[in-house]
């Protein structure tokens, strides 16, 4: 099946076709920048403008940085605050006139590279982590997505993880590659003690420099780059648009 993948992060929102069969983009994504304040309103209008770009009129999956129940947003750590609590799913459909269905960001990158790339074929426990704006993550325990993990935001010397160890927090304090490197193992090694995953994907903006930090990670897992590189998270909302349950409320 085609269906319309969009990715809402920080800094852009981008959205292409997908062929979810072999999980490749059909046409060049197409990319806006996220405004800002980033809101629900001003969100749905860079959503809407993607739609009419591609002249689309059938399904929508859309990844956004938040946990989604139901199509309502419950967290906003990379969006405006204006989200919580907001019934997205909705939003976007009057928007645009198409059935939408919402997903974790990370979760819809981790569905990605665990269905067409790094992950295929493996079992036992795999972690995608997404470096970029914040850091993203999906876990999976053979093959099954526990939804809406969020482990960027555990606690490490009194600050969000992501806020030490992103590679928006490697851009914002100028860190060398060992010195960034050096936040990523500290915040590896609370992952591990945790859930000691057997392969860590790495994705996200970051995952281009892979080479440059990888070498220097001192993780005990497997760890590899996602093959699908930035468009994991098109490619996964485009999986996630296959379905379209309905909120918990609803169900009888």
């Amino acid at each position: 099946m085609i269906t319309l993948g969009i990715d809402i992060g920080g800094t852009g929102v981008k959205g292409a076709p997908v062929d979810t069969d072999k999980g490749v983009l059909l046409e060049e994504r197409y990319r806006v920048l996220t405004p800002q304040p980033a809101t629900p309103g001003a969100i749905a209008e860079c959503v809407a403008e993607i739609v009419e770009h591609f002249s689309w009129t059938e399904r929508i999956g859309c990844g956004v940085p938040a946990v989604v129940k139901g199509g309502i947003v419950m967290t906003a750590a990379n969006i405006d605050h204006a989200w919580i609590g907001c019934d997205a799913k909705s939003l976007l459909e009057k928007r645009t006139g198409c059935k939408v269905n919402l997903i974790n960001d990370a979760d819809a990158a981790g569905l990605a590279e665990m269905r067409y790339g790094a992950g295929q074929g493996h079992y036992g426990v795999v972690l995608m982590i997404t470096l970029g704006t914040g850091i993203g993550t999906a876990l999976f325990t053979n093959g099954e997505l526990l939804p809406n993990t969020e482990l960027g935001h555990i606690e490490i010397r009194g600050k969000d993880a992501e806020k030490r160890a992103s590679e928006a927090a490697k851009i914002r304090k100028d860190l060398s590659w060992e010195e960034w490197a050096d936040r990523l193992n500290e915040y590896f090694s609370h992952i591990e003690a945790l859930l000691w995953p057997d392969l860590i994907i790495i994705g996200g903006g970051a995952s281009k420099h892979y080479e440059r930090f990888a070498p220097l990670l001192t993780v005990n897992a497997q760890i590899t780059r996602a093959r699908l590189l930035n468009e994991a998270g098109i490619v996964g909302a485009a999986l996630a648009g296959l379905h379209h349950p309905e909120p918990p409320d609803k169900k009888s």
